[in-house]
């Protein structure tokens, strides 16, 4: 395993990082709690250094079982968390106030729950789940991180920016504030727009970004086919219903040059190095509820970028594309 800093964070997390959402028990179907606690053993046992989670996962039932898991072991993980907004509207657009969405409060209240789910008296890594930019001048959630900061309750502070990624939502004056550690953004082989509209901007100010959705909710697992089912429940039903499978069957094909040229083992495997072919990407989150998986994504961060001809080539295999609709 690799390392990377963080950003102003100020501290070095793994290049894989787990990704807590899948643990929730809400959303995410086919898996029990003791799936979960191995998975995050194991991972930590093959160096795994950051977990990223949120309060909303599971009503805070992904943080419990994560603080589970952490107790008693002697490796420093760092864990980052985010409040979900009062408001549960996760696509905020202009002209909706961020008194609804984070109060100072709720801010106070959210932290405060996800420090007694979590078994901790300072958060590593807190965030906004969601983030609209013209929210920067407001004072009072600025008043509020600080004073969090101050109390010891927060080490560091960031923003987990909204998809897909509209001018609205990049933090150029919320990063100008200088509390934003650190971002959080959809990053993968077929979402690249972040190279270009985020990017350059975090460098600049040494922001350290977590990339999300490496595999696209699995649409880059190379596992799929028209007629992949989900457990009853699931909220994969919908995300890939229709046509959808069938699409991700064929974007998916047009990317086993990767393996079949010997640049790497696995589709997943390129998907993951791809992220962090970047050097702007601190760390790449994944969701990881079977061992195999954990020893597989795990083994990636090893194998180092990918070549600058394989990269070039990706480039065309961008796909914009928007399944929450």
């Amino acid at each position: 395993m690799q390392y990377r800093k963080l950003g102003k964070a100020g501290f070095e997390v793994s290049e894989i990082g787990y990704g807590g959402w899948c643990i929730g028990g809400d959303w995410w179907k086919g898996s029990c709690d003791q799936d979960a606690l191995d998975a995050i053993n194991l991972s930590v046992d093959l160096g795994v250094t950051f977990i990223d989670t949120a309060l909303g996962y599971g009503d805070g039932h992904s943080e419990r079982l994560i603080g589970q898991a952490l107790t008693g072991r002697s490796e420093k993980v760092h864990v980052a968390t985010k409040i979900p907004p009062k408001n549960f509207n996760f696509t905020p657009g202009p002209g909706d106030a961020v008194e609804e969405a984070f109060p100072r409060e709720w801010i106070m209240e959210c932290t405060e729950n996800s420090l007694t789910n979590l078994g901790v008296e300072q958060l590593d890594l807190q965030m906004f789940h969601v983030w609209l930019d013209e929210w920067a001048d407001r004072d009072e959630w600025k008043e509020t991180v600080e004073k969090l900061k101050q109390q010891g309750k927060v080490r560091a502070f960031g923003l987990s920016l909204v998809f897909p990624l509209t001018d609205a939502h990049i933090p150029r004056r919320a990063i100008e504030t200088g509390l934003v550690d650190a971002c959080q953004v959809v990053y993968n082989i077929y979402q690249q727009e972040p190279q270009d509209k985020l990017f350059p901007l975090v460098k600049q100010a040494d922001v350290g970004v977590i990339a999300r959705c490496p595999l696209d909710e699995g649409a880059l697992s190379g596992k799929f086919t028209p007629e992949t089912c989900f457990p009853e429940g699931d909220w994969r039903n919908d995300y890939f219903c229709g046509d959808r499978k069938q699409q991700v069957c064929e974007h998916a094909e047009r990317l086993q040059w990767l393996v079949e040229q010997g640049e790497t083992v696995s589709l997943p495997e390129a998907a993951l190095r791809y992220t962090l072919s970047h050097q702007a990407v601190s760390t790449v989150i994944v969701g990881m509820r079977k061992l195999e998986h954990v020893r597989a994504n795990a083994a990636a961060s090893d194998k180092g970028p990918l070549s600058q001809e394989a990269l070039d080539r990706i480039e065309e295999h961008a796909w914009p594309h928007n399944f929450w609709v």
